[in-house]
């Protein structure tokens, strides 16, 4: 599989062999510093997978700390993973040939924020309905409990998407082609 590398500076891309590093944000090398994923698929699925283990904590712990009982609690957040979930692997099969086709390339900020956006956005629509059920309470009260989760979670999704490519590398949409 060929990869696209950015140049170093003072390094001749040409006589120099391409580096078998993964790059992360701003062209540094990945912590891990070896190709993880042999697929996209399999690097989608870590990534919403940890991802929802660690939103599963997040969201039983906020919603115990608003006074929810734990066992509805816990119900709201195992839902509401298993929904983002399948929505996190559609979304970003979607965002990435997009992203693709428009030739982005490095993950800048303003994609970073697109993507929290368009993913958060449209698990809302998901869930509020689910989490009245499971609560108990009306749609303008699960609207509001998953207006202030989704501020959470737009926060989060930016700070672990950068925090996941730091440790294992950009995605190959969005490696950056030789200078």
């Amino acid at each position: 599989m060929s990869e696209t590398r950015r140049a170093r500076p003072g390094v001749d891309p040409v006589s120099t062999p391409p580096s078998d590093v993964p790059r992360g944000p701003g062209g540094r090398d990945a912590l891990v510093r070896r190709r993880v994923f042999r697929t996209p698929l399999l690097r989608r699925v870590v990534y919403a997978v940890v991802f929802e283990l660690l939103a599963i904590l997040f969201t039983t712990v906020i919603l115990a700390a608003l006074g929810n009982d734990g066992g509805p609690s816990l119900a709201v957040a195992v839902v509401s993973s298993t929904v983002a979930l399948l929505w996190n692997i559609v979304f970003n099969s979607v965002f990435e040939t997009l992203e693709r086709r428009l030739g982005i390339t490095g993950r800048p900020w303003w994609v970073r924020v697109a993507h929290a956006v368009g993913f958060e956005g449209g698990l809302i629509v998901f869930l509020v309905p689910a989490v009245a059920l499971i609560l108990g309470i009306g749609l303008g009260e699960a609207f509001l409990i998953e207006a202030g989760l989704l501020v959470f979670f737009l926060v989060y999704a930016a700070v672990y998407a950068y925090a996941f490519d730091s440790v294992f590398g950009l995605p190959d949409s969005a490696a950056r082609a030789e200078a």
